[in-house]
């Protein structure tokens, strides 16, 4: 009966609901029949002490304790109420309990100290007299507006205690019958739900076993019906969505086998199980070459590593995969993807052959490399020579200094322009990338470096240059050098262009898994027409400005070059006159 789980399910809710709904019922009718019964009570208790009040309160004002004691005992004969009457400074001066008045000063009971600012007191508390709980109220006695005395009144709650249990007890064995009603119904009516479920997981099994001609036949004039008309609907466009999917796969395979890219299908052993056509012709694939380790075929390890990581990572990458036949090289793209082939981890590996162009960037880079290095001895010289006319003497050395002087400085900002052409040369070719060795660089550090070495910088123009680090040490996966650059870059910038007695602020800090350092300065500002462009190789914003200040138009360029080569990204905001900022993000890594 219950080796359906959807049964066991349905007979367990079932129950919870009856369970939970009958001993909300049962608490809320016990505590309505107790503050009920508690109210009563109080009330009772009220309105005697209010009759008693005007049989003693002259006794009371007197201080008749014999009077107050022969009245009691009468109230006590008549009604067995316990009354106690307290003096205003809490000396008890008769009970009812306590005949010879040995009881304690009750100035700290809860409904006295209550009765004294109110028009009554209640608590409830087990008697230090009886030994069981009691319900006390005080009621104040006033003459010509002067407390004189309390009156209270008390009865036991032990009647009351057991009507609560017994109710209790009532409602615990109707929760045990209804439980048990509730049994045998919830069992019916899940053996009457589940029985169409079971007949039609039966039909389901066979579909799913690749039947799919059955159909499901069922009919119970409910909402079955259109659960079997759906699940036949969805049987027959399962079997069409599998013809479509056929030739779609047969559509497919001849794409493949016509692209001008290379498709391999690698295993996370480096096993090559499955290659196209163009694959086959670009490494000279035989038919054995499935099966074979990807080393023994393309004759290189690096492929067989990075389908590794991807298998480890579940994350896609791109490599640049040069290989060599005889005397000859290629040069690929190799984008590799995580394939699931049902429980199988496959990578797949796309190759476009860029050979073409890496040969017009490598030319491109040595151009820019033989012009820097051929442009670079003249300006040397025209430095030193400068450097030396401005320690002669001339008929007028005021003039001469000046000339001299602008020499020098073209001379220098040019110098600085080979060397930024050359550092873009070596980073932009292939070979300049591969020998970048990446660590673990903590970013405090650097930046606490940038700030020691343009400190004097900074001073001399009457700025203030101030280090805000993380709180915690932070590491990025970069060149240490070559990332320290692109703070050295940015602060120095900063302090170029802004005036003399500003603030440039260098701060890091973590965003979730990423690290964010800002460069602010409070300096001259770039417009909006200009800040697009501000990364562009050569672009100045102001000629004028920059060649005063010794820019030229590298800088920037490449600084977004070696935060994009570190996986980061750049953002600038600026307006005129107030300053610039410079935000850079980079994804964060462990220090080992």
């Amino acid at each position: 009966m219950f080796h359906s789980k959807i049964t066991r399910r349905l007979v367990t809710s079932f129950l919870l609901i009856v369970l939970v709904s009958l001993s909300l019922l049962g608490i809320i009718l016990l505590n309505y029949f107790r503050d009920y019964t508690m109210q009563q009570e109080k009330n009772a208790l009220i309105l005697n002490a209010q009759i008693i009040e005007t049989s003693l309160e002259d006794s009371l004002y007197s201080r008749d304790v014999a009077g107050l004691h022969t009245t009691l005992q009468e109230i006590h004969e008549e009604t067995s109420l316990r009354v106690t009457v307290i003096d205003a400074d809490g000396t008890v001066l008769a009970d009812t309990a306590d005949p010879e008045q040995s009881m304690s000063n009750h100035l700290d009971r809860e409904e006295v100290q209550q009765a004294m600012t109110e028009s009554y007191g209640l608590a409830i508390r087990q008697s230090e007299t009886l030994h069981e709980n009691l319900m006390y109220v005080a009621v104040p006695v006033y003459r010509n507006g002067q407390l004189i005395g309390i009156i209270r009144t008390s009865s036991s709650l032990a009647s009351m205690e057991q009507s609560y249990h017994t109710g209790l007890r009532v409602i615990l064995s109707a929760l045990f019958f209804a439980l048990l009603a509730a049994l045998i119904i919830a069992i019916w009516l899940a053996h009457r739900q589940v029985q169409p479920i079971r007949c039609l997981s039966l039909d389901a099994m066979e579909i799913a076993s690749g039947n799919l001609h059955k159909r499901l036949q069922w009919h119970s004039g409910d909402e079955f019906d259109t659960l079997v008309q759906t699940i036949n609907q969805l049987t027959r466009n399962l079997s069409a969505k599998i013809q479509e999917s056929q030739a779609e796969a047969e559509k497919m395979t001849l794409i493949l086998n016509n692209t001008d890219n290379a498709i391999m299908l690698i295993d996370e052993r480096g096993l090559i199980v499955g290659t196209n056509r163009q694959a086959e012709e670009t490494f000279h694939l035989q038919g054995n070459a499935l099966h074979r380790h990807s080393i023994h075929v393309i004759g290189s390890a690096e492929l067989s590593e990075a389908a590794q990581e991807v298998c480890r990572q579940g994350k896609a990458q791109t490599i640049t995969l040069t290989i060599h036949d005889g005397s000859a090289a290629q040069t690929f793209q190799v984008f590799l993807a995580p394939f699931y082939d049902g429980p199988d981890e496959l990578v797949l590996a796309v190759f476009h052959d860029i050979s073409l162009l890496q040969e017009i960037n490598q030319r491109q880079a040595e151009f820019v490399s033989n012009a820097a290095h051929e442009l670079a001895t003249p300006l040397t010289s025209i430095s030193g020579f400068a450097e030396t006319l401005l320690d002669d003497d001339f008929k007028d050395p005021e003039a001469s200094r000046h000339f001299i002087g602008i020499i020098y400085r073209e001379a220098q900002r040019m110098n600085s322009l080979m060397k930024g052409l050359l550092e873009l040369a070596r980073l932009d070719s292939t070979h300049g990338k591969t020998k970048i060795k990446r660590i673990p660089v903590e970013v405090n550090t650097i930046l606490h470096q940038t700030a020691e070495q343009l400190q004097a910088k900074a001073k001399s123009k009457g700025q203030a240059l101030i280090e805000a680090p993380a709180p915690i040490p932070l590491y990025v996966l970069a060149a240490p050098e070559l990332f320290g650059q692109i703070l050295y870059n940015l602060t120095e910038n900063a302090i170029k262009y802004t005036p003399e007695g500003g603030t440039i602020h260098l701060k890091s800090r973590q965003v979730a898994d990423h690290l964010e350092l800002t460069v602010a300065d409070n300096g001259i500002g770039i417009g909006p027409a200009d800040l697009p462009r501000i990364f562009d190789r050569f672009y100045r914003v102001d000629k004028a400005r920059a060649r005063k200040s010794g820019g030229n138009g590298i800088g920037l360029s490449l600084v977004k070059f070696l935060v994009e080569l570190f996986d980061g990204t750049i953002e600038v905001t600026s307006q005129l006159g107030k300053g610039t900022t410079f935000t850079l993000t980079f994804p964060l890594t462990t220090k080992s």
